[in-house]
């Protein structure tokens, strides 16, 4: 049976007690640090180069981790380094021991749906291509 489903609400910056602090919601943890950390997605993240994973809470419901995110968006920065410190006083990187736990396979090893080609292309394998008759 496969695991439930978990959402995350995660807050990164770019060293301790940095400037600047990004709160964000995943359905993957893992590969989400990994994007960041390899600044696969442009954007906020990579422009500041926040590649450090400081806090971060679990979530069963979509909806509560969407609820929290803009809680804690919404909060004042003081505020967010409480929050921050009450899980990680010394603003540690929680992923730094997880190395490369998402670490997607080369393109030539992924595997993809063939596609048809010829004059059939898009027709199901058991469909003909009939010729209307002439009257």
């Amino acid at each position: 049976m496969r695991p439930p489903k978990q959402f995350s609400v995660y807050i990164m910056t770019d060293g301790p007690k940095s400037a600047v602090l990004y709160t964000g919601i995943t359905g993957n943890l893992p590969h989400r640090v990994w994007q960041h950390r390899h600044k696969l997605t442009p954007g906020f993240t990579s422009r500041y180069n926040l590649t450090c994973l400081v806090y971060y809470e679990r979530f069963f419901y979509p909806d509560a981790a969407i609820n929290r995110e803009k809680e804690i968006k919404g909060w004042r920065r003081s505020k967010k380094i409480e929050l921050i410190e009450s899980m990680n006083p010394r603003w540690e990187d929680l992923a730094k021991d997880w190395g490369d736990v998402y670490k997607p396979e080369p393109a030539a090893n992924q595997r993809e749906i063939p596609r048809p080609a010829g004059e059939n292309a898009g027709l199901r394998d058991d469909a003909r291509v009939t010729e209307p008759k002439a009257n």
